[in-house]
């Protein structure tokens, strides 16, 4: 009998590619924060809050319709084509904001390419997910996050890069008419560069099973390894799926069994937004400057959390598949409300400078290296392969709700809480998310994606 083996090059390969939508999520939604200052004053709405909050959120919009059709789309069309259509949908939204000389029309390419992040966030951790051996499946799928965390940064960079110079008068009025346009024209290298990458890849062997195209995957799984693995993999893959497909639908008594899996997925996901450390990306104009920090020197704070962000994210990788998705949820639940707890103090106490910026850089430490990627690993693991696709949409669908919800009530919550109050109300979420990842969560690792779903479906 032959050992398992894998091609990992060829792997690596189509993991990156399928990742690139990643990097695109993170550029796409983190961008907006520097070109913020200059796109307000073109468009004359720094007195107008309420468009200034909707410029800032209203891709958000996007992301939850993207979120809604995703699944749709790939369990009738596969994981492929809606990933060719998400970078379609990036290549247009750079152009047409980057291009837009009015605001309603910068509102709706920011709309357009929050359509594709949402398709883009659901199916690129889902493709991985399905193409990856369970050895290697953990940090596989960590990959989808770090190339979120690079395309942040690579925004970030970008941001500072070309607005550098914003204190002096000439260049405050280049970015405000052309700087802030090449921010999000930016985008267009990596998006067309992933639309023309997802040509090499191939449709996950699970949905062309589920399609009654057999041939087509085992030639896959045969590039992914041997054929002891591709043979094994198979008979795994339609085992579970001839076991459902004596009946069209779910029926009732089947139907409470995955209740208790989809909420295990959209509370992991709403908790991934709640715990509260995206603020610090989409309003970090306001947590610095109220720490005592000049324009300039926040927008240096925005690199250094980006660049923190990144190197926590190899930790993650490093430990995903060794500690196991649930001490990581675990370890970062509690870290981040025992932090929170400690910055809340900081403000309370009327702290400014560096401890503030210190206090911050380890929340971000302990969401990259946890809950940023390993809730993507989980909700792309924990769902039953014939209705993978629907149930990831759901998932992804609740954290972009959730994330539109923390975006829009973080103003709310400084005004009338304060600094130190909004951080507390954090810690609260994070402990009730240590409670229920200590209570619901089972641990998923080294285990296929079939011995998973055999094991929830069980309990």
């Amino acid at each position: 009998m032959n050992h398992i083996k894998f091609n990992n090059k060829y792997l690596l390969t189509i993991v990156f590619i399928s990742a690139l939508g990643g990097f695109l999520f993170g550029y796409d939604w983190v961008v907006i924060g520097g070109a913020k200052p200059f796109y307000e004053v073109y468009f004359d709405i720094t007195d107008l809050p309420a468009l200034q909050g909707w410029g800032m959120s209203s891709a958000l919009i996007g992301c939850v319709f993207g979120a809604m059709i995703s699944g749709l789309i790939s369990d009738r069309f596969g994981r492929k084509k809606p990933l060719q259509i998400a970078a379609v949908l990036f290549v247009l939204s750079a152009l047409g904001t980057g291009g837009a000389n009015s605001f309603n029309v910068f509102i709706l390419y920011r709309i357009i390419g929050g359509v594709g992040i949402g398709i883009a966030s659901t199916l690129s951790p889902l493709y991985i997910a399905e193409v990856s051996p369970a050895k290697y499946r953990g940090r596989f799928v960590a990959i989808n996050q770090l190339t979120i965390v690079i395309g942040i940064l690579a925004a970030q960079i970008v941001n500072w890069i070309i607005a550098k110079n914003e204190i002096d008068g000439d260049a405050m009025l280049w970015n405000q008419q052309t700087g802030w346009r090449l921010m999000f024209w930016a985008e267009l290298i990596p998006a067309i560069l992933f639309f023309g990458c997802l040509f090499l890849v191939p449709e996950t062997p699970r949905f062309l099973i589920k399609s009654n195209m057999t041939v087509k995957a085992l030639k896959v799984l045969k590039k992914i390894g041997n054929e002891s693995y591709a043979f094994k993999e198979l008979a795994l893959i339609e085992g579970t799926l001839q076991t459902h497909q004596k009946t069209k639908g779910i029926n009732k008594k089947e139907l409470k069994k995955l209740y208790p899996i989809l909420i295990i997925g959209v509370v992991l996901s709403v908790f991934q937004q709640w715990c509260g450390i995206n603020i610090v990306f989409n309003y970090a104009d306001e947590i610095f400057t109220t720490a005592g920090y000049s324009v300039g020197d926040m927008l240096f704070n925005i690199v250094i959390t980006g660049s923190i962000n990144l190197v926590f994210t190899f930790v993650a990788m490093g430990t995903v598949d060794s500690w196991g998705r649930r001490k990581l949820m675990l370890f970062g639940a509690l870290g981040l409300a025992i932090v929170y707890v400690v910055l809340g103090a900081a403000y309370y106490f009327n702290f400014q400078g560096w401890p503030i910026l210190l206090l911050v850089l380890m929340a971000i430490a302990i969401y990259a290296m946890t809950l940023a990627p390993v809730t993507w690993v989980v909700i792309s693991e924990i769902f039953p392969n014939r209705i993978r696709g629907v149930a990831m949409s759901v998932a992804t669908l609740s954290l972009w709700v959730a994330s539109f919800v923390l975006t829009y009530t973080f103003p709310f919550l400084n005004t009338f809480l304060g600094a130190y109050g909004t951080f507390w109300c954090y810690s609260v979420i994070c402990l009730l998310g240590f409670v229920f990842v200590y209570r619901k969560l089972p641990e998923t690792k080294g285990k296929t994606l079939e011995e998973i779903e055999e094991e929830l479906i069980k309990k």
